[in-house]
């Protein structure tokens, strides 16, 4: 027999190639399962350098884990594709992957071809994404229903983090993107500064109205907190600059050389002056105004000790994210030159301040009009709860932001998936032939989510699960699992909801990828890079 194939290469045929799928796909799902649900347990993540991250947040441990075998790591990377498209997720679509190719297996062993198996998938997917179209339950005008999506991103975050934290760090989530929100434009979850402090507790995280820099003023004698503040957002150079060209200079004399000196210097001196003499204007003893300055430049120091005698915090070197976020927070325009300055350009704030800790100065940027920028200040007293808590809040972010473009949510708790079942083995009746078989495990597979939500519960799995289902086909309304006792509840009542894009994108996912992994009937690891096209 003449092979076409490198005599070297690593070759699996049929049932092998099969078997590593599987086991890769199984040997994922066991690793995610104890995570799922708010009753999951934690994974430690230890780094190369003893760094220790403990989370149970799917996407940062698909992420971070060192994942060698490729089927798994393929797995895994269209699980973090999931979560780079919604938010969340990639629990449940690692799982049903899993069960899929669980459930498959047996059939496989039976001798029924995979081709047949897929053909099953194909149909049962196109039943459960028009069923989750009406079983959706619309929310119109979401951003008005402060309560709904407070339950969204409790949901999501007491999957991610403690019941404790959970429920005020989704009202914070909530405030905030109702915060940035502007009529008939679309959301950008970038206009919320997520910041950290390592100082206090996880519980004192909390969202500012307004903006927190994570830099102080730059001079000792600036005033520390200023009241009833005008804020000069500029982009303007205040300090000496050398010659854009390489010059050189020949003097005569020490005079001249003290003349070009004291020129280059009135060119900046000059422009800082008008900033002054414009802050004199706008600030009288009757309105009882302050002044700030933010400049995205630099501002050297004779400018700062000018600024600092006429009562003026100034900052300098601002990012250029938060001089965009700067007049959304608090009103004015950002300015490129301080030529023809007027009061429009300026914004309003109440309180800005100072806090330091240890070497680093945060200032603080209060009570602002109508903010479409806010800040969340997330305090921890360790790097990995303040890590925690930065994942949760991007989680809760994104939940908030996925109803108010879908104005759709889904029941929580297990209930689609349950509804889903109930609905496919109905729907099996009405296919012909050996894809019958492929709707039957698809429908089985779905179970996999309240299933894992009871084991990791610690209650009797099989007598909960047959209990819920009976409870949905008798009612035939959404119908969840207690995690707490594992009883029947009604996720609706209990405010459990699930965002709609996040179901329909595992639909669509996840049998997708356990097809093409079933039809797979050769691994040849053959050395040559696959790169080329």
């Amino acid at each position: 027999m003449v092979t076409v194939v490198n005599s070297k290469a690593d070759v699996l045929k049929a049932s092998q190639a099969l078997a590593v799928n599987l086991n890769a796909a199984k040997g994922l799902q066991e690793v995610m399962r104890t995570n799922l649900g708010p009753r999951g347990t934690l994974k430690m993540l230890v780094g190369g350098a003893g760094q220790i991250k403990i989370t149970k947040d799917g996407v940062v441990l698909l992420s971070e884990m060192q994942i060698q075998h490729p089927t798994a790591s393929m797995i895994a990377r269209a699980a973090t594709a999931q979560d780079e498209m919604t938010g969340d997720g990639t629990t449940s679509s690692v799982m049903f992957i899993g069960e899929l190719m669980k459930l498959a297996e047996q059939c496989l062993a039976e001798g029924l071809h995979p081709r047949l198996i897929a053909e099953g998938f194909d149909l049962a997917r196109e039943d459960a994404i028009k069923f989750l179209d009406e079983f959706k339950v619309p929310v119109p005008n979401a951003l008005n229903d402060r309560e709904k999506l407070v339950c969204v991103a409790r949901t999501s975050l007491r999957t991610k983090i403690a019941p404790s934290l959970a429920d005020p760090m989704a009202e914070v989530a909530v405030d905030a993107v109702r915060c940035i929100k502007r009529v008939d434009q679309p959301l950008d979850l970038n206009m919320v500064e997520v910041l950290h402090m390592k100082n206090k507790l996880t519980t004192d995280t909390r969202l500012i109205k307004g903006l927190v820099l994570d830099h102080g003023a730059r001079h000792p004698d600036m005033p520390k907190r200023l009241e009833n503040c005008y804020i000069l957002t500029c982009n303007v150079s205040l300090e000496y600059e050398k010659s854009e060209v390489n010059a050189g200079f020949f003097y005569s004399s020490a005079e001249q050389r003290d003349r070009l000196a004291e020129s280059e210097r009135r060119f900046t001196d000059e422009k800082v002056k008008k900033i002054i003499e414009f802050k004199n204007k706008v600030c009288t003893e009757e309105n009882k105004k302050s002044f700030v300055l933010i400049n995205q430049k630099g501002i050297d120091p004779p400018s700062l000790e000018m600024l600092a005698r006429a009562g003026i915090i100034a900052l300098r070197r601002a990012k250029r994210r938060n001089m965009e976020r700067l007049p959304l927070a608090v009103g004015g325009s950002a300015v490129n030159s301080v030529e023809e300055l007027v009061e429009e350009d300026l914004g309003h704030a109440d309180l800005v301040y100072e806090q330091a800790l240890e070497d680093d100065k945060f200032t603080f940027i209060e009570g602002v009009k109508n903010p479409f920028s806010c800040t969340v200040m997330i305090q921890g007293s360790t790097e990995h709860s303040i890590a925690q808590m930065k994942d949760a809040i991007k989680d809760g972010l994104r939940a908030v932001q996925n109803t108010i473009e879908d104005e759709a949510l889904v029941p929580g708790a297990g209930a689609f998936e349950v509804a889903a079942h109930v609905r496919l083995e109905e729907f099996k009746k009405t296919v012909e032939g050996k894809a019958r078989l492929g709707v039957e495990l698809f429908g089985k597979a779905l179970l996999t989510v309240p299933k894992t939500l009871l084991e990791n519960s610690g209650v009797d799995m099989q007598e909960k699960l047959i209990k819920v289902v009976a409870e949905h086909e008798s009612k035939g309304t959404p119908v969840g699992v207690s995690v707490a006792t594992g009883d029947p509840i009604d996720p609706t009542v209990e405010g459990i909801w699930d965002n709609y894009i996040v179901k329909k994108q595992m639909l669509g996912l996840a049998p997708v990828l356990a097809q093409q992994l079933l039809l797979v009937d050769e691994v040849i690891r053959a050395g040559k890079s696959a790169q080329g096209g």
